[in-house]
């Protein structure tokens, strides 16, 4: 595992087990997310690393929000309250789910704001004036790629900043498909 990478090796896993169902695997591209945000199972929280690793394996396959939302109840339910950081690494999944569909295929942070990069077949023209328009003087848009500058303030206001902007990227569409 430490080989490929947590989310490859979950990723592999996945695809192992739904080829044994006779599930047919469709390729997805993986989303990078590259921020400064503490997003981890403190071993405070879950002490078992067997457990540590099955619960981020179940938070790395998540792709709707009903996924998301059956394992914050398996988390509360074996575990109890959920600490901050796991709540961040809830939350990064969350934004994973949301650049796949708008086509963004990194997210990084850098000092002059969170930076998406755009695949080019898949990116919304028809976005692009509702977010500029949103964002004024705060968006830079660059060929295949979008600089935000954000307040950087605390990990939530960051999460919150980058899901609400990867939310203004639908045009009138549903986003739990």
């Amino acid at each position: 595992m430490e080989q490929v990478g947590y989310d490859t090796y979950c990723k592999l896993l996945d695809e192992v087990v739904k080829e044994m169902q006779g599930i047919e695997i469709v390729e997805e591209e993986d989303i990078q997310i590259d921020i400064a945000v503490s997003s981890y199972i403190p071993d405070e929280f879950i002490e078992s690393s067997a457990q540590k690793i099955e619960i981020y394996q179940n938070i790395a396959l998540c792709r709707t929000e009903e996924d998301i939302q059956n394992v914050i109840d398996e988390i509360i339910d074996r575990f109890g309250t959920i600490p901050r950081e796991v709540e961040n690494l809830i939350e990064v999944a969350r934004i994973k789910n949301l650049a796949r569909k708008v086509g963004i295929t990194k997210i990084s942070e850098k000092q002059a704001g969170i930076v998406f990069v755009y695949d080019s077949q898949k990116f919304n023209t028809e976005a692009v004036t509702k977010l500029a328009h949103k964002y004024a003087n705060t968006l830079k848009f660059s060929p295949g790629y979008a600089t935000l500058k954000i307040n950087k303030t605390s990990d939530k206001q960051i999460l919150g900043d980058i899901k609400e902007y990867l939310m203004s990227n639908f045009v009138d569409e549903k986003l739990d498909k």
